[in-house]
Formats: structure tokens, C-alpha cells, sequence
């Protein structure tokens, strides 16, 4: 029975939806499963579309990522109610780790977001593995909390140019690209793109008000992708490069041509410069001047190709940042894309601006006007695909993908241990970083990026009724309906919606409350979560050098805290108990003193400690003993029982007996491991500071005991 019982924990250990799946053969158990899991569902497809894009990805990925993620999660995580998928946070770091690497939503640019799951997905699985969970504690609550409103700003403030229907570059500080967006806004606002992202907030927040129960980001988007197909929100054209009328855009454009065939040859070219240096590295060895060679070849092959696909990019967008009129077909006169406040007088055009939105062969070129909206959207599932393994840009993701590892977890954890709490259910935070772990990097093969909980849809799910981890299968296979048969229904969504929708999602986070909160119960937390708040919106995009600094300042002002702990003289209170003389006014003893050190004894605060005992003897110039009450000393290590040996000596030296009272095991353990305990003399330890008095009263004297104010309760007001 033992060894079977040993063998059912480990396989539960190893497959933790053991422990729910057989609760399924309960009808009740399962009705509310498939309907808390059809609603998630309902919030989560429009939701992963729009963190896609805030990720800088084309929507139809946050599909992809809300697929196997949420599946894989809950079969192997601990929490049964938690909803796993994209959430805004993540979303944002991912697009602030990719950006120095490639164009946004560029292939390669998709290739490193897939790869930076699978290392967020190998950090936490490898933290699980080792147990090591603890290591968010390092996230302190002050610096999660300034962190999350700054994210939460800096997220909706990211999405003005959709609501405003603008685009501009994306400056150094993500401060003045939101100004530069205001400024276009004012400008060059699109009005029936702030009109479609104003009726979206309008059915949202009213729905969330006057009947929170309806599933409100669903609404706004049938609706809005309705109006939007029914309104002709979206005009597109397909132009040959002649139609343009402007040479220079058209030479522009002929260079795209001839850039997308370089790009063709020097991907070939990579390939082959690859296969040969693997070929050299296997028969000449790591240091052959071949294998070093072809090496060489290898790296200025792949540096070119990224020049040339950049250089692609950064023309493209210069396209796409141009304003057309178009001139239409009439009078055997063929179509003409004119620059803006170009057109010859004359003519007549369509009205609108017109942008190029891609180019789709050497002949054609898509042109649209109107808002943006999704747009095509590829039916079926993501095919299988191991993530490209590029070193150079690991090591430039491995800073980011560890703290979105954490960051990602830490939302999950505390999500969880909330659901836990009112479920009763029991929660491993070591088996939930295994789950967050496994669903990145399956997700990875799938084409997802990076997934955490979602605070939103596990307040959902709960909320519906979900009893076991199997709602969250039911979601994904719900978004495994939608991408086999819905995709083409969202075509027509506009993107102004789902800008709407990640600011809606956002508004929650930021909280100031618990900023005063943590200002009360200590200033430092407060300047800690402040601080965080500041750095975090004025260093965007780099929200990880946000969160370095916070950890760093929280733990040095811990540090400082520890440094100085309070040093109390005691003496005997009315009550009979020994309290601070400072706090209360009481009468010390001219011979004995007695002395509490709150905090443990190491390297930062030995000499302090020393300190504050030569102190207080030098106050007393009859003093004869010096009683440390330890009761507050949790730890000791070598630098604190060194300096107290050495304290000991110094003390004995004027004539002053050392005695240390109410020790704990540790603080003796140490004393005991290292033969401090011989030097300092086991006498001298006592499990109480009344023996501790006892001992230094039989030595003084019984006279001085009966009039020694440690044994009778003195004020210094009676005193005089």
C-alpha cells in the first residue's frame, strides 16, 4: 500500500490534471466546465487579437497564442480556475524586447517573438524544476505595483494612434512618440476611425455598467466589424506601380522590386554559407582556418541579409507613411495615384487619403483608404514549427526573457493563490511555474509568443463556474472552432475596436490606493513603488531597466533598514515586564544594563551593534554587566559572532562580564559549529534575562538586588 501510494503522489506530481479529471463524470461538474469555458472563450479571441498587435504582431497570432497555451496550462499547472493566454503586460515587454531586433511585424520580427517565448517558457519551467518558485519574491509588492501602473499607462497611451487613425516613428522615449501621436492627431486624425473607436468604448463601458453580466468586448466587436462592413469603412484598390504619378515614389517602389529579389538570393546564400561552415566545423575541427573561414562567410552572409531585409523595411515604411488622392478611371484616362495636394486642377478625386498597404507582386500594389482593419486573417491551425535559433539574438533576449518569465508567473501566482483562497484547493507555486513553462514552450511550437494568467478571464471563469482545469480545454478548443471556420468573419474588424479594447482591459490596473497604502505602512515602500512608477514610464520602451532598478532600490533600502535596527536599554515597567527607558521614562541600574537588539546580527550591522553596547557603556561608568537580550536575533553569521567575541574581550578588559539571554537555536547553533561558544563562555548564555539578572545580582550582592531598579518598577518622574 505505501509503495503504491508513493507511486500515485509521484504521478500525480508528473500529471497533475489527474487529480480533476475523474471529477468529470459528475454531470454538474461538467455542464459548468463547458459553460465557463465557452465564455472565456467569448472574452479571450477578441482580447489575444488585440494583445497581438499591442505585441506588434498581426492579430491572427493572439489566436494562435490563446489555442495550446491555455490547454497546456491548465493540464499541467496547479490552479484549476486560472486562465492562461495573452495578457497586456507581457504583450508589452515582448514588443519592447523585439524592437531593437527587427521591424515590427516583419518575418523575422515574428520569428524572434516566437523564440522569445520558448526561452520564457525554458526559464520558468527550469525554475519549477529546481524549485526555486521563491525567486519572485524579489519582486516586491511596492515595485509590481509601480511597475503595473506605469505598464498600464504606457499600454493604452501605446494605442492613441489606432483610436486616432495616425501613425508616426516610434521615437527613443515612448514619451515622445505619444506626443508626436497627439501632435498628428490634432493634424491629421482620421475622424471616422475615432468615431468606430468611440462607439466601441461606449458599448463596452456601458455594457460593464449597466449589465456587467453580457459579454461586452464580444458585443462591441460583432458590432463594429458589422457597421464597418456595412459602412465600407475600409476602401481598398489594386493599382499597377504606372498609376503612380509622382516618378520618384514610383523609382521608390521599383527599388522594393529589386530589393525583394535580393532578399530571395541572399537567403539562399545564408543557407548554403550555413551548410558549409557546419560542414567544415565537423571535419576540420572548431580552429581550422577553414572552419574559421567558412565562418566568416557564414556571419557576412547573415549581416547582409539583415541590412537588406531592414533596408526593405524602413523603405516600405516610408511607403506606407505616404498620402495619396486618387484620381479614378474616366475618359479612356487610366487610374492615377497623385500625392497629397498634388493633383493637377481639374481633376476629380475619390475623396479620403490614400496609403499604400502592400505590394503584392511586381504588378499590383494594394491600396486602401478609410480605417485599418484586421484584414485577412489565415484560416486553420498553426502548423508545427520548431522556433528559429538565432545565438546573437538569445543573448540579447536572455535579460528580457527572464523577466517576463517572472513577471509573467508572479501575475499567475497571485491570481491563483486568490482563487485558491476562496475555492480551498490546495496550490503548488513550483508546479504552477512548471504549467506557465510547458504552455510557452509548447505554445513556442505553435507559433504562440509569450503567455502569462490573465487577471480578467480568471475573474471570468471563476465567476462562471469552473470547477476544473477542463473549462480552460474547452476554451481552446473553442478558438480551435474559430480559426478552422470564423476567420474569415473578421476581416472586417476594425483595429481602432481593439485598440478600444486593450484600453479598456487596462483602465483596472491602474490603482493609486494601494500606493498611499504602501506609503503608510512605510515610506521606503512608498518612494520604492513612486520611483518605479517614474523610471518605468520616463525609460519606455526598456521596461525591464524599470524593474532592474526597483528590485535594486527595494533590496538597498532593505539593506539600510537592516543596517540600523533598533537598539533599546530596558528596564523593569510597572507591570513587571522590561521595556525601552526612552519610551516609558524609567530608572536604569548603575551596574547592570540591559539591552535589546531587534534584527539579526551580520556583516552590515555588526559594527553598529558594537557600536550602540560601547555607547551605552560609556554612559556608565560603574557598570559591571552588560546583558544583550537576543530574543530579536533571528540570524547570526561569522562577521556577528566574530565581533562578539572580540566585543567579550574588549568588555572583560574594563572590567564589564558579557551575558546574552533568550538565544535562539540558530544564533547557538552557529556559536556551537565555530567554538565561539568556549570563548565566550557557555556560562554566560542563559534562556532567560531574569536568570541572566540573577546570575549578575548574586554576583554584586543580595544588597544590590533588593534596590536594584531591574527588580522594582522606578519612573524617573518619581525618582526625580
Amino acid at each position: 500500500m505505501g509503495r503504491s501510494g508513493e507511486n500515485q503522489a509521484y504521478l500525480s506530481k508528473l500529471l497533475p490534471f489527474l487529480s480533476w479529471i475523474g471529477e468529470l463524470r459528475h454531470p454538474a461538474t461538467l455542464r459548468a466546465d463547458l459553460l465557463a469555458g465557452l465564455t472565456v472563450a467569448l472574452v479571450l479571441i477578441p482580447q489575444s487579437m488585440a494583445y497581438a498587435q499591442l505585441a506588434g504582431l498581426p492579430a491572427y497570432y493572439g489566436l494562435y497564442a490563446a489555442f495550446l497555451p491555455p490547454i497546456v496550462s491548465a493540464l499541467f499547472g496547479s490552479s484549476r480556475q486560472l486562465a492562461n493566454g495573452p495578457v497586456a503586460v507581457v504583450s508589452l515587454m515582448t514588443a519592447a524586447a523585439l524592437e531593437p531586433l527587427a521591424s515590427t511585424g516583419s518575418e523575422g520580427y515574428i520569428a524572434y517573438a516566437i523564440l522569445l517565448a520558448l526561452l520564457v517558457g525554458l526559464f520558468q519551467i527550469t525554475l519549477g524544476l529546481l524549485r526555486l518558485g521563491v525567486l519572485v519574491n524579489f519582486l516586491s509588492h511596492p515595485v509590481v505595483l509601480g511597475f503595473t501602473n506605469a505598464a498600464a499607462i504606457i499600454i493604452a497611451s501605446s494605442q492613441l494612434g489606432k483610436i486616432l487613425g495616425v501613425s508616426v516613428d516610434k521615437a527613443e522615449h515612448h514619451y515622445e512618440t505619444v506626443w508626436n501621436t497627439l501632435l498628428a492627431g490634432l493634424s491629421d486624425g482620421h475622424l471616422p476611425t475615432l468615431a468606430m473607436a468611440t462607439l466601441a468604448f461606449c458599448i463596452m463601458i456601458g455594457l460593464r455598467k449597466f449589465n456587467p453580466r453580457l459579454p461586452g468586448v464580444l458585443i462591441a466587436v460583432v458590432i463594429t466589424t458589422a457597421v464597418s462592413w456595412l459602412w465600407g469603412y475600409e476602401q481598398r484598390r489594386q493599382v499597377s506601380p504606372e498609376h503612380i504619378a509622382n516618378p520618384e515614389v514610383q523609382l521608390l517602389v521599383q527599388e522594393q522590386f529589386q530589393l525583394r529579389k535580393e532578399i530571395g538570393i541572399f537567403q539562399k546564400r545564408k543557407l548554403m554559407t550555413e551548410h558549409d561552415y557546419r560542414v567544415a566545423l565537423e571535419k576540420f575541427g572548431e580552429d581550422s582556418p577553414k572552419t574559421l573561414s567558412a565562418l566568416h562567410a557564414r556571419d557576412i552572409s547573415a549581416s547582409t541579409l539583415q541590412q537588406k531585409l531592414q533596408q526593405h523595411q524602413d523603405d516600405l515604411k516610408e511607403l506606407r507613411n505616404l498620402h495619396f488622392e486618387l484620381v479614378p478611371a474616366a475618359d479612356n484616362n487610366e487610374t492615377k495615384l497623385y500625392l497629397r495636394d498634388n493633383v493637377p486642377a481639374g481633376l476629380e478625386t475619390l475623396g479620403g487619403i490614400w496609403r499604400l498597404r502592400n505590394i503584392i507582386d511586381e504588378r499590383e500594389l494594394l491600396v486602401t483608404s478609410g480605417g485599418a482593419v484586421v484584414g485577412h486573417v489565415p484560416g486553420g491551425l498553426p502548423d508545427f514549427r520548431a522556433p528559429l535559433f538565432d545565438w546573437n539574438a538569445i543573448t540579447q533576449l536572455l535579460s528580457a526573457a527572464l523577466t517576463i518569465a517572472l513577471i509573467g508567473f508572479m501575475e499567475a501566482i497571485a491570481i491563483a493563490r486568490n482563487m485558491a483562497t476562496r475555492t480551498r484547493q490546495r496550490l503548488d507555486a513550483n508546479q504552477e511555474l512548471v504549467g506557465q513553462g510547458m504552455a510557452n514552450i509548447v505554445g513556442s511550437l505553435f507559433q504562440s509568443y509569450a503567455v502569462a494568467g490573465s487577471f480578467s478571464r480568471s475573474a471570468v471563469n471563476i465567476g462562471a463556474g469552473a470547477r476544473t482545469g477542463f473549462s480552460s480545454v474547452v476554451t481552446g478548443l473553442v478558438v480551435v472552432v474559430a480559426l478552422l471556420w470564423l476567420t474569415p468573419l473578421l476581416y472586417h474588424l476594425p483595429q481602432a475596436t481593439l485598440a478600444a479594447v486593450i484600453m479598456v482591459a487596462v483602465m483596472g490596473l491602474v490603482r493609486i490606493e494601494p500606493v498611499r497604502h504602501a506609503w503608510k505602512a512605510h515610506k521606503h515602500d512608498g518612494f520604492v513603488a513612486i520611483i518605479t512608477f517614474l523610471l518605468t514610464l520616463l525609460l519606455a520602451p526598456h521596461l525591464d531597466k524599470g524593474i532592474l532598478i526597483g528590485v535594486g532600490l527595494s533590496l538597498g533600502l532593505y539593506l539600510y533598514r537592516t543596517m540600523k535596527p533598533r537598539v533599546a536599554v530596558l528596564s523593569r515597567y510597572r507591570d513587571g515586564s522590561l521595556r525601552d527607558i526612552t519610551v516609558h521614562k524609567l530608572k536604569t541600574c548603575d551596574n547592570i544594563s540591559v539591552i535589546r537588539f531587534d534584527g539579526s546580527l551580520y556583516f552590515a550591522n555588526t559594527g553598529y551593534f558594537e557600536d550602540k553596547i560601547l555607547e551605552k557603556v560609556s554612559l556608565y561608568p560603574d557598570l559591571k554587566f552588560v546583558i544583550v537580550d537576543a530574543g530579536g536575533i533571528n540570524q547570526i553569521d561569522a562577521t556577528g559572532e566574530e565581533m562578539l567575541v572580540e566585543l567579550s574581550k574588549r568588555l572583560s578588559e574594563s572590567g564589564i562580564e558579557l551575558l546574552i539571554a533568550r538565544m535562539k537555536r540558530q544564533f547557538m547553533d552557529t556559536l556551537r559549529r565555530t567554538g565561539d561558544i568556549d570563548c565566550l563562555g557557555e556560562e554566560r548564555f542563559f534562556a532567560r534575562v531574569q536568570n541572566a539578572l540573577d546570575y549578575a545580582w548574586e554576583k554584586l550582592g543580595n544588597d544590590h538586588a533588593a534596590s536594584c531598579p531591574l527588580r522594582t518598577y522606578v519612573s524617573t518622574e518619581q525618582s526625580g
